[in-house]
């Protein structure tokens, strides 16, 4: 109960320094919220703005809409993807396209809502072509998803595809001999499993989601989903 609080005041003091940073000395009270909500979600709110206006490496020339991410910001469960693709940059919205609703269903059949967990990038802007991102974008970037990580506070990470698993992983394996076990960032467990999109272009290998769903069993257990 004690780490519990612990780990509740570093969030809520981290909050208040980003908010320091941005400028807001003051947070007015609100009834209806404890003052660590109404902290966060302030912090929250100022992070995706500073996402959406961000130019910080080449991609913001080229995009139509940053994509920061959605979902709930005390979500347990966090799915980190590689960059958005067409329809999310068109839309500013994570996995919206034929992989977005294929996640959406992995989602639900894993007993979650997709508003329950939260859903992102390593890269907030999309690459020409549907490209890799290159080391100096992810550069770039890491700091915003690392703020997200900070303020969210999953349980479990799930890596999507190759991208998202050496980045945390800091490893060149592939995501065929990392995938179905966990690993760990930062004291969070991190599941590396197939990218959705990978599965759509594949769909007449049954195999691989049989994998992604061995995958996603485990996470559901380490989360109480059975």
């Amino acid at each position: 109960m004690e780490e519990k609080i612990d780990r509740l005041l570093a969030q809520i003091e981290g909050n208040l320094d980003y908010l320091r940073e941005l400028g807001i000395d003051y947070v007015p009270g609100d009834k209806s919220l404890p003052a660590g909500d109404l902290s966060k979600k302030k912090v929250f709110s100022s992070l995706e703005q500073e996402i959406r206006q961000c130019r910080k490496c080449p991609l913001a020339e080229l995009r139509k809409n940053a994509v920061p991410g959605e979902g709930c910001i005390d979500a347990d469960l966090m799915f980190v993807g590689e960059g958005p693709g067409r329809d999310e940059d068109l839309q500013g919205k994570p996995f919206v396209g034929r992989a977005g609703e294929l996640l959406t269903k992995i989602i639900k059949a894993m007993k979650f809502e997709r508003e329950s967990v939260y859903i992102t990038n390593v890269i907030k802007c999309r690459p020409p072509g549907n490209r890799n991102p290159k080391s100096h974008e992810i550069e770039a970037c890491k700091g915003y998803l690392f703020k997200q990580i900070e303020l969210i506070s999953p349980k479990v990470i799930v890596t999507l595809g190759n991208v998202p698993t050496r980045f945390f992983l800091n490893t060149k394996t592939g995501i065929t001999s990392l995938r179905g076990r966990f690993h760990t960032y930062k004291g969070i467990r991190i599941m590396p499993t197939f990218h959705p999109s990978y599965l759509v272009r594949n769909e007449e290998d049954r195999s691989l989601k049989k994998m992604v769903w061995l995958d996603m069993q485990k996470v559901m257990a380490v989360l109480g989903k059975k």
